[in-house]
């Protein structure tokens, strides 16, 4: 197990899923400071970037959160804007290539998925996004491959925490928020209103991602402390319900499809957990493995999509906020 002090609070870690470059991953931070003489708010943050021997960073404003498609990096600050990354592996470095702003620079780009990543096209693929302001937002490239905003529409009454694609059927995406709801919305439809709406949360829906291997599941977290497994089919009362300790704040899939049964997740309170949803005539739940060694908000965490070590373990990188620190570890 390795740990390293990032020195900002760390909110945000992702894996490369490019071949070639299963060995880097990186870490997002966020500092929020109010000045005394004018009470001015400013948010700053780093974009870390690791290899698993090495480090460097780039500065940014505050990273809500990052994501990779190919070889190609997104980020979510917290002035509105995505930015663009090319990963150069020659040069052990990443060179920015756009900025789209997708609101106000006093609204934060809270989430953002790419819509690549059951079926990888030539280009980066679509970003769907979520805005402080209660907005969702769609980025899609032109025949250039220059990336602009396509759609924008009013989602939830609260802070929008997630948004995600369904990735067996892109022109769906689903979104959570503070106003306890989960909505499906169709982009190919008007966006009036969604295709769906699920009230029966008792918190803020914090976390959703659609499974890379099975194509009607859908992990969802809230604060409430719970991960839900749902089929998109019936997206109102879940397959089954895990308690995972101190809100779900992120959860992801395991990216081999032979442990396509094994789901990370950022407890927030309660540090983070790999947890098994067995898929046989019901969907049942347990833990079967905790990381406890964080000592503050369980925020980011990611698989490797490198080969499984000899005891079968996939590496893992967590990161967590006030203690400012990332860990390396198996599971």
């Amino acid at each position: 197990m390795v740990a390293f002090d990032t020195i900002w609070p760390a909110d945000s870690v992702e894996f490369c899923p490019h071949e070639g470059a299963f060995d880097i991953f990186v870490c997002g931070t966020y500092r929020f400071r109010t000045y005394d003489k004018k009470q001015s708010q400013v948010r700053r943050g780093k974009c870390l970037v690791f290899q698993v021997t090495e480090d460097s960073g780039v500065f940014r404003k505050s990273v809500l959160q990052l994501s990779w498609t190919r070889n190609v990096l997104g980020i979510a600050d917290s002035e509105g804007n995505i930015t663009l990354h090319e990963w150069h592996k020659e040069e052990r470095r990443l060179k920015t290539f756009q900025s789209i702003s997708c609101a106000p620079s006093d609204v934060l780009c809270l989430s953002l998925d790419w819509s690549t990543r059951r079926y990888p096209t030539n280009n980066s693929g679509s970003l769907v996004v979520s805005l402080s302001n209660g907005s969702l937002c769609v980025l899609s490239p032109d025949s250039t491959g220059e990336v602009s905003v396509v759609h924008r529409w009013h989602a939830h009454d609260y802070e929008p925490w997630i948004a995600a694609w369904n990735y067996w059927d892109t022109s769906i995406v689903y979104s959570g928020g503070d106003d306890l709801t989960m909505k499906g919305w169709d982009v190919r439809q008007s966006f009036s209103r969604p295709i769906f709406t699920n009230r029966r949360f008792n918190a803020g829906v914090t976390a959703i991602q659609s499974h890379p291997h099975m194509e009607y599941l859908l992990a969802v977290g809230s604060y409430d402390n719970n991960v839900c497994i749902f089929d998109t089919r019936k997206p109102l009362v879940p397959l089954v319900q895990g308690d995972v300790g101190g809100g779900a704040w992120r959860v992801k899939w395991h990216p081999s499809p032979s442990r396509k049964e094994d789901l990370l997740v950022a407890g927030m309170h309660d540090g983070f957990k790999v947890a098994k949803a067995h898929h046989g005539e019901d969907v049942t739940w347990e833990i079967v493995k905790r990381f406890d060694d964080h000592k503050s908000l369980a925020y980011g965490v990611d698989w490797s999509f490198a080969s499984p070590d000899v005891d079968g373990e996939t590496l893992i990188a967590s990161c967590s906020f006030y203690d400012h620190i990332l860990h390396l570890w198996n599971g």
